[in-house]
């Protein structure tokens, strides 16, 4: 299928995720799998992005919720820990930020123009609960 913008399919058209059959997809990388040309992976999504999400590896806890919820692969996990953020193709939806579970959150979401570095020394403090 040649590469087809998003307004120019017919509707109902069914858009494959890979290239062929895919026969262990948990066990291979992301960068091995056989994406196909209209996957969000090989077509950038992240000029949709208005706000971003900065990953703070000092709290995070590696349950991976970020990673099993994201829709569209950006989060960049190996061997069960969580490394980054693949911002090529994060469209800024915070769902990562919502399920992440820790106080606080390792991950939060700023606007696309924030320094990362800024933001994680200004990175908020574990809040207190009520009683």
């Amino acid at each position: 299928m040649a590469n087809t913008g998003w307004d120019e399919f017919e509707i109902g058209a069914m858009l494959r995720t890979f290239d062929g059959a895919v026969d262990d997809i948990a066990g291979t990388l992301q960068e091995d799998r056989p994406y196909s040309q209209n996957s969000s992976f090989t077509a950038s999504v992240a000029d949709w992005r208005i706000e971003k999400p900065v990953f703070n590896k000092d709290f995070c806890i590696d349950c991976q919720f970020c990673w099993v919820y994201c829709p569209d692969i950006s989060i960049i996990s190996r061997d069960k820990k969580m490394i980054g953020i693949d911002m090529d193709h994060c469209k800024g939806c915070a769902i990562c930020v919502e399920v992440c579970p820790t106080n606080p959150k390792s991950l939060l979401m700023f606007p696309e123009q924030a320094d990362e570095e800024v933001e994680i020394a200004n990175w908020p403090t574990k809040e207190s609960k009520e009683k």
